[in-house]
């Protein structure tokens, strides 16, 4: 079973203070699943004005590896060692994300969240597909950048922080996926409620926060965890 872990990083100078708190605990879960650690930091759609349409490179980088399941976590997200192996409790037909938000609120829909009619909006911080779901991670192929941003639509609080539509887009695309190709999902609250023995404060990661406030907010929970 050949797993990886990925993250993204175009910025190693301005996020290494954070990063040297998150890599070692994401190092740390690849060492405890089998996986291999792959940070993304480079460029591969300049096209798209967010940085963080980079994500959607993990949907050939795992092709390429011959990876059996392939987890995305953000750079700034923090896990606990304890984080169960996730890859033993969900079966390869479904994907995973942390939650999901209600997508009719984020996006204006296509025929294929007509269709679907699940409503799941991805929050795409923590990402989970296996070999059989890869398209999860799929590049648009059938919208220009403006079409899709046209669709977008930020809530009011992240219009209060500067959150354009462009900035969203990985979000999206990765919802439009779920519906586009009628993917199974689950949510890591739906696996820990089908297995009570799963107990504990496994992650954290907060998206809209200035960086110095976050380094303070992930030593409060490193030290809550008892790892600081």
């Amino acid at each position: 079973m050949k797993k990886a872990l990925f993250t993204l990083n175009l910025n190693p100078d301005v996020y290494k203070e954070i990063t040297d708190m998150t890599y070692p605990l994401l190092k740390e879960y690849c060492r405890k699943i089998g996986a291999e650690f792959v940070e993304i930091n480079t460029r591969k759609f300049p096209e798209w004005k967010s940085p963080t349409y980079e994500k959607l490179q993990v949907y050939q980088l795992a092709q390429d590896m011959g990876n059996d399941w392939n987890i995305f976590f953000d750079a700034d997200a923090v896990v606990h060692p304890d984080m169960p192996d996730l890859t033993s409790l969900l079966s390869k037909d479904t994907v995973l994300h942390n939650g999901a938000d209600f997508a009719l609120l984020r996006w204006r829909y296509d025929r294929f969240f007509q269709r679907d009619g699940r409503h799941i909006g991805s929050p795409t911080w923590f990402c989970m597909a296996s070999d059989w779901c890869i398209e999860l991670f799929k590049p648009l192929d059938d919208l220009t950048p403006e079409q899709a941003y046209e669709s977008i639509f930020p809530t009011v609080e992240e219009l209060k922080l500067g959150y354009e539509p462009w900035r969203l887009i990985e979000d999206y695309v990765i919802s439009r996926n779920i519906a586009k190709y009628g993917l199974k999902f689950k949510s890591f609250a739906e696996v820990i409620k089908e297995k009570p023995s799963i107990t504990g404060n496994y992650l954290w990661h907060v998206y809209a926060m200035p960086i110095e406030e976050k380094v303070v907010k992930m030593q409060q929970t490193l030290k809550g965890w008892g790892l600081l």
